[in-house]
């Protein structure tokens, strides 16, 4: 997926004497927008500190902020303690939002999301009939523009989660097994042109920057951020959806994607080399031994095809505390499960684990099952030091989509506001 700026909690301090307030207030506009946007800074005070400005410096990048539109400060008091109040910061609740999407092996979802991870109500929609690319994007494109002009709000951006392999810098697809495209399909710039195509309403930015990038890499993104990675230096993510399984590693608040963008295909590790046929051509990846049809396959059992699937798995997860059938199908799972986590353990050695998805289920339905596994297969699990923990931003992949929408803004605020900013890569302009 596209590169992703230095998370604020991981990145350098600015360093050297403090410059006066409007030559420095300028370079730090995009960091401090950053900070408040992630939450660490919800006091003038605390984004005093976290950039190591004067009060003075600290107050005159606030008001900038608020001046474009995206911030709110509030001058009342801030906590109980001694001394002079800190102003509080948080997002403006009526700021500009970005279209975030997720394209999944059986259905749509789109929303509006603002600053702070603050994601409107999703829209979810079935498959088209037809499913080649330019049908699928148009659908996707057309629903993010109905939002858009409801909203009323100023429209920045767009991104698209994809269930499989993005390159970078094009925003190709790669291995887009679900529905059979071509490898290689430009999803960046059928996206973009769909996008050019529909009626985005009178206040969006024309034409709106959008990028795409594979739906792991941006649920690491998402929990990095605003989630159960909080503070995490060396993160691993793997999640199970609604087929397959992917995974993301955040190192020092970046994405680690390779050098094209296709590092982290987790969901081929080979768990069982006697397991259930994949996808790929091989047998036994941790996609065809840990995804929502390895877990009915494991309990003997034939899903409904009018409901979804990865709704199905949960249910039957939790199903494990009373049902015998469940409980060995959930067991057998999450052995194999523990396999591939412990292979990536040894040679990845993150600090903490999320699990998503299906997969999140799974823990909480067997977590010392899971953790002895770990353990007993790699080094770093039996030193005790390696926490497993559930994920906890809901609509992962749109979220992580936000953010990858919003890094322009993030890097630039006043280039935005202008209207100058260069798009993010995968933009596609006339």
């Amino acid at each position: 997926m596209p590169h992703t700026p230095t998370s604020p909690n991981t990145g350098p301090k600015p360093s050297g004497e403090r410059r006066p307030a409007p030559d420095r207030g300028r370079t730090l506009l995009g960091p401090a927008l950053a900070l408040v946007h992630t939450g660490q800074a919800p006091t003038r005070s605390a984004l005093t500190s976290a950039l190591d400005v004067t009060r003075a410096t600290a107050g005159a990048i606030s008001a900038e902020l608020e001046a474009l539109g995206l911030i709110t400060v509030d001058s009342s008091p801030a906590g109980g303690g001694r001394g002079r109040p800190s102003h509080r910061l948080a997002v403006d609740p009526s700021g500009p939002v970005v279209i975030a999407a997720q394209i999944h092996a059986d259905g749509l979802s789109i929303a509006l999301a603002g600053l702070g991870g603050r994601l409107e109500e999703p829209v979810h929609l079935p498959l088209p009939d037809a499913t080649d690319p330019v049908r699928l994007l148009s659908a996707v494109a057309r629903a993010g523009a109905d939002l858009a002009r409801a909203s009323g709000r100023r429209c920045l951006g767009a991104a698209l989660a994809l269930p499989n392999p993005v390159t970078e810098p094009d925003g190709a697809a790669l291995a887009a097994l679900h529905f059979a495209w071509p490898s290689g399909t430009p999803v960046a710039d059928l996206f973009a042109e769909q996008l050019r195509k529909a009626d985005l309403g009178p206040r969006a930015r024309m034409p709106l920057p959008s990028t795409v990038a594979n739906d792991a890499n941006l649920a690491a993104l998402a929990e990095h951020r605003h989630g159960a990675g909080r503070g995490s230096r060396h993160l691993l993510l793997v999640t199970s959806g609604h087929r397959g399984v992917g995974g993301a590693l955040v190192i020092d608040g970046r994405l680690h994607t390779g050098s094209a963008g296709l590092a982290m295909e987790v969901g081929h590790l080979t768990v069982d080399p006697q397991g259930r046929p994949c996808a790929c051509g091989n047998r036994g990846c941790l996609n065809s031994e840990t995804d929502p049809e390895a877990l009915f396959a494991a309990a003997d059992r034939t899903p409904d095809p009018r409901r979804p699937l990865l709704e199905q798995a949960r249910e039957l997860a939790r199903a494990a505390a009373a049902d015998p059938r469940a409980r060995a199908a959930v067991d057998h799972v999450v052995d194999r499960l523990g396999l591939g986590l412990a292979g990536l353990v040894n040679i990845l050695n993150p600090d903490r684990i999320v699990l998503s998805g299906l997969h999140r289920d799974l823990l909480a339905a067997a977590p010392e099952r899971l953790a002895a596994v770990v353990a007993d297969r790699c080094l770093l699990g039996r030193s005790g030091r390696m926490p497993i923990v559930a994920a906890e931003v809901t609509h992962a992949g749109l979220v992580g989509a936000a953010e990858l929408a919003w890094e322009p803004l993030l890097h630039d605020p006043q280039a935005v506001a202008a209207g100058t900013v260069a798009g993010t890569r995968g933009e596609r302009q006339k």
